[in-house]
């Protein structure tokens, strides 16, 4: 059933996501004024049109996950797993929303001044996104309480694929490419 207003907790979640979201777009329209080409490194441009649409594909994935926290669940009658709590999801996103701000502005860096400091933090912070989106997909699998309808499905499915994006087509491929 749909809820009609957030509970405290989804109110912080939304926080967080507005903020981390308004940090993330900010780092991408200050960062692509330094041209969008070079930040794809040695990635062949063959295979940059399916990484445009795997981040469509994965921004939608995005949407119907959030969409499901904050609409479909009351998160004072769910828990993770053997008894995880909803905040939980707090540090996970957390966890993608920060270093995914700092991508961008690393990688310029980079390109400005290559060294194997920023190399590793940029690896760092790829793999810190694809660790709290693993545990993204994680926790929805592992949530009970909730409803299991289609839009739990769609979130899962959605998480999933945001997962494999970060985690092995930003964290490992585009990484293995770029230099």
């Amino acid at each position: 059933m749909p809820m009609t207003r957030f509970a405290p907790a989804q109110k912080i979640l939304f926080a967080i996501n507005a903020a981390g979201g308004i940090a993330v777009l900010g780092s991408y329209a200050v960062g692509l004024g330094s041209g969008a080409d070079a930040l794809w490194g040695g990635v062949p441009a063959a295979i940059r049109p399916l990484y445009a649409v795997s981040m469509l594909v994965s921004a939608l994935g995005y949407f119907a996950f959030i969409y499901y926290l904050l609409f479909k669940i009351r998160p004072e009658s769910v828990s993770i797993g053997s008894g995880g709590k909803f905040q939980l999801f707090y540090w996970i996103f957390i966890g993608i929303l920060l270093p995914s701000a700092l991508w961008m502005p690393l990688t310029n860096l980079y390109i400005g001044s290559p060294s194997e400091a920023l190399w590793l933090a940029i690896r760092a912070v790829l793999a810190l996104v694809g660790l709290a989106s693993i545990a993204l997909s994680a926790a929805l699998v592992q949530l009970r309480g909730n409803a299991r309808g289609a839009s739990y499905r769609l979130a899962v499915a959605g998480s999933l694929y945001f997962a494999f994006h970060t985690a092995v087509l930003d964290a490992l491929v585009w990484a293995a490419l770029f230099r």
